[in-house]
């Protein structure tokens, strides 16, 4: 196993008896997400939902408000405060070992977030909606993760478009590092993400999959959200709820390639799938004492 892959496991993660990937278990607290938009708008009903996740083998719970679906619409800070909020504490007053993300472009929603004990701010517009965002995640010392997303969840889909989708969106991911690094946040506190699905067609997110390797040279853990998404359906012909196998081969894919964060709805079958995918590529596998026999 090399330095990076035991880089992304901090010493005391939960994720130290995985130390090749963490999982990141989506809590949507919306109505109007595209996969499962209200199942967890109530605040007890999402907190059951993310110890489940948690218990399946996601080490970050991904909390959020607002519904980044294409076409959705935006969501007053008020209101995101008010769904998320209630979630947090639940979650870590219930003993949560997780680590609590919160995902939001809100500097105001992550203010509080961090201030009721999540430590990952997830940024869609990778700082560009609300710059102000950057400054308290740095202050705070919280991760982030940066992704790209070409426009708005209101225009992503209309018309995508790029002369090479790999090298625009690498530049544009080196960019923002920087500038989170300018505004104080520490280089070893920044993930990527290429945006999966956020402004881009069926082509683009297979060729962001396939040459996954050059995001990886840019030096931080590589965030993948494929779970799910309509490309996925656009492939296989199969609904939202039936497309876990083909989100389970694009993570194994990812990782092969180098990506290490797996952002998932559905995260005992990837947990599975990742932990048989470390085991072969990444390092050998020794049998645990107390399965011989």
């Amino acid at each position: 196993m090399s330095d990076a892959d035991r880089a992304v496991a901090p010493a005391g993660d939960p994720a130290a008896d995985d130390p090749a990937f963490r999982i990141m278990g989506v809590v949507n607290v919306t109505p109007d997400s595209f996969s499962d938009g209200g199942q967890y708008l109530d605040a007890l009903a999402a907190i059951a939902h993310g110890l489940e996740l948690e218990a399946e083998g996601a080490v970050i719970l991904d909390v959020g408000g607002e519904s980044t679906r294409p076409g959705a619409a935006p969501v007053a800070e008020d209101e995101e405060l008010r769904r998320v909020l209630p979630v947090i504490d639940g979650l870590l007053g219930a003993g949560c070992r997780a680590q609590i993300s919160i995902d939001t472009s809100k500097s105001g929603v992550a203010a509080r977030a961090l201030q009721a004990g999540a430590t990952l701010v997830n940024d869609v517009t990778a700082f560009r909606g609300d710059p102000d965002i950057a400054a308290v995640v740095a202050e705070a010392n919280a991760e982030c993760c940066l992704m790209h997303m070409l426009g708005t969840p209101r225009t992503m889909q209309l018309d995508p478009h790029y002369d090479d989708v790999v090298g625009e969106i690498k530049a544009f991911l080196e960019e923002r590092m920087a500038f989170a690094i300018a505004h104080g946040i520490a280089e070893d506190r920044i993930m990527l993400d290429p945006g999966i699905g956020f402004g881009k067609t069926v082509e683009h997110n297979l060729e962001l999959l396939r040459r996954l390797g050059e995001l990886v040279e840019l030096g931080r853990p590589v965030v993948i959200g494929t779970s799910r998404k309509s490309f996925l359906g656009k492939i296989t012909g199969r609904e939202v709820d039936d497309r876990v196998a083909a989100t389970v081969a694009t993570n194994v894919l990812a990782y092969e390639r180098g990506a290490r964060v797996f952002r998932v709805h559905d995260v005992a079958p990837v947990h599975d799938a990742l932990k048989v995918t470390a085991a072969t590529v990444s390092a050998p596998w020794k049998t645990p004492t107390s399965s011989m026999r």
